[in-house]
């Protein structure tokens, strides 16, 4: 496969808008999309009219959406809030998967409220273990992200996580750039959880007194290619999504106007595809797939 049949990017990273979302994947030549917001609006809380539009829009562009990226679980609830107004985000969340073609929706595994560890695990579990059940009923796929939750934590609390829900309707998305607000080491982390990675966020940046500052990829202190050795290395098949958090961080609600993001989300991508080319140009075996050309990229987007 190309870089291009493996890259993918979070829409409202590169633009707030749909049409400018799908309009810059198109320029950087990137064939599929994440859809968090349009418009300042999950998925869940749009239309079915502005859903179905959506989907028109996407597939006119020959794009693909891997993944619906939900709030459930994430940095704005706690493990204490309404579990029934989060099984109606993912019943919502579900509903336009199944119209925009999407197998996945990201999930969390919530923030705590303040009670013992062993009390925020025990909700925590049971939470996410009730929502793979809801979505096999829905026939939607969860993807647990390392990020904001208790089996965020680390591996450990990640596999206790898939142990005990145990079904094939919950895997991982792992965010190689995570670690920098969580205290931990990606290669280790990834190397433990490998086995259920179905999908990876790319996101470079450094850690600073007053916390991750983000940066392009390559640019930062993450081993952004010792994750794609190990990842390629084991036959990964998956999509490399782009998160750059350089000029809009959902959980701190800063964004840019519409031309910042579009220039940062233009660099991020360059960037990444100079890393990508590098490191799958030393890989041997599962790199053969790749073609001399990929492999030589050097610049920006062709």
């Amino acid at each position: 496969m190309s870089w291009t049949e493996r890259a993918c990017g979070i829409g409202d990273e590169a633009a707030p808008d749909l049409p400018g979302q799908i309009a810059l994947h198109r320029e950087l030549g990137i064939g599929a999309i994440e859809l968090r917001t349009i418009d300042g609006l999950g998925l869940h809380e749009l239309s079915p009219a502005a859903l179905s539009e959506a989907a028109k829009l996407v597939a006119d562009a020959g794009l693909t959406v891997p993944v619906v990226d939900t709030p459930i679980g994430n940095w704005s609830r706690t493990v204490g809030d309404d579990f029934d107004a989060e099984l109606a985000v993912l019943a919502g969340s579900a509903a336009a998967a199944h119209v925009l073609g999407a197998p996945w929706l990201r999930v969390m595994s919530y923030p705590n409220d303040g009670r013992p560890q062993s009390d925020w695990a025990a909700e925590s579990l049971r939470r996410l273990a009730a929502l793979t059940r809801e979505a096999e009923r829905l026939d939607v796929l969860l993807l647990h992200e390392n990020c904001q939750g208790w089996a965020g934590q680390g591996p450990r609390e990640t596999l206790r996580l898939l142990e005990y829900v145990d079904s094939p309707a919950l895997r991982l998305v792992f965010d190689i750039g995570n670690g920098l607000a969580y205290g931990y080491e990606p290669v280790a982390y990834l190397a433990e959880v490998l086995p259920w990675v179905d999908h990876v966020h790319i996101k470079d940046g450094h850690l600073t007194p007053e916390g991750p500052v983000f940066t392009l990829p390559g640019d930062g202190s993450i081993d952004i290619p010792a994750c794609l050795r190990l990842l390629e290395t084991t036959c990964y098949q998956g999509f490399y999504s782009l998160e750059p958090h350089v000029a809009h961080i959902p959980h701190l609600s800063t964004t840019a106007t519409p031309e910042a993001l579009a220039a940062g989300y233009r660099s991020c991508a360059a960037a990444f595809r100079r890393v990508w080319s590098e490191t799958v140009a030393e890989l041997s075996g599962p790199a053969a797939r790749f073609s001399a050309a990929e492999a030589a990229f050097e610049g920006g987007v062709r």
